[in-house]
């Protein structure tokens, strides 16, 4: 995956802090594109490590298709505040209740209000729609598995664990940059933007959230029975290839769910980055689907 720099929201998109019931959340918010008749709203999670800007390539694809969407950090990672050393603060249970605020805060009762979650933020997603489905008109899982993470990626985890257990935030970035280049180590020190702005996102996301929520990726239960039993539309996005959770997981976990299931070639754990263009078509796609309203739409190229 090529890095590439996201020091800005996208043009015509705002920054904001987000006032929820439960505090206040930093989002990157953008419209629907000018003259687009608008379509639906989407709420956007990122992944373990991650923030709000991994999905600064897919807002203006999506807003061409009528979507506004609004990438959230959550409690603790990046630009939204939350306790250092509390890990209570980010049980599942915590973070899936933030989403349900979050979503109550944007006042989508008279539009389609879409999640979707990258990884960690699948399982986030999953677990707010299993309190509350009903603000949601769907759900997509991107590169989020049933349950606990491959054996490998809970290996990462642990080390990163243990690092956090006994040094800070800057000595552990700079053990992950001593580890090798980026894009052989991976991780936090990989992804959309340049290195500042990996650094200041490491930087500010808290540790007990790492640390709480690496812990939930390598013990998550499958819940993919509990999730099918709502009425509730699903779509299974991912790679063609994803050490996090494997393709044929995922391909399972789609039939239980009976989800649209996508594959986006030239894509591993992180189609919003690897080939957002494509990406952005299949969840427009999808949307269209659910509100009843796929036709011929214009090609994302």
């Amino acid at each position: 995956m090529t890095t590439q720099p996201a020091s800005t929201p996208p043009p015509n998109a705002r920054a904001y802090p987000l006032q929820t019931s439960r505090g206040t959340f930093a989002v990157v918010d953008h419209p629907a594109a000018p003259g687009v008749e608008p379509r639906g709203v989407a709420l956007l999670l990122p992944g373990f490590t991650g923030s709000k800007e991994d999905f600064r390539l897919m807002h203006e694809p999506l807003a061409e298709r009528g979507y506004r969407t609004v990438a959230v950090d959550g409690r603790g990672q990046h630009e939204s505040d939350g306790p250092e050393d509390d890990e209570s603060a980010y049980t599942r249970s915590e973070l899936a209740q933030d989403v349900l605020a979050q979503a109550a805060a944007l006042g989508m009762d008279d539009t389609p209000l879409h999640l979707l979650g990258h990884s960690l933020g699948g399982q986030i997603a999953r677990a707010a729609v299993l309190l509350d489905h009903a603000p949601f008109r769907s759900l997509t899982l991107m590169a989020s598995g049933p349950a606990r993470i491959s054996d490998s990626q809970q290996q990462r985890v642990k080390l990163l664990r243990d690092a956090l257990a006994v040094m800070t935030m800057t000595e552990t970035w700079e053990a992950i940059l001593a580890m090798g280049p980026p894009e052989e180590v991976g991780g936090p020190a990989r992804g959309i933007g340049g290195p500042e702005l990996l650094r200041r996102r490491w930087l500010g996301t808290k540790p007990a959230q790492l640390i709480a929520t690496g812990r939930q990726l390598c013990t998550e239960p499958d819940r993919v029975d509990e999730l099918a039993a709502l009425p509730l539309p699903f779509h299974v996005l991912s790679g063609a290839s994803d050490d996090t959770w494997p393709v044929p997981v995922l391909d399972d976990m789609a039939a239980r769910l009976k989800a649209r299931r996508t594959v986006i070639p030239g894509a591993e754990h992180s189609p919003n980055a690897d080939q957002p263009l494509r990406t952005s078509q299949a969840v427009a796609d999808f949307w269209r689907s659910v509100d009843g309203a796929e036709g011929s739409p214009p090609a994302i190229v």
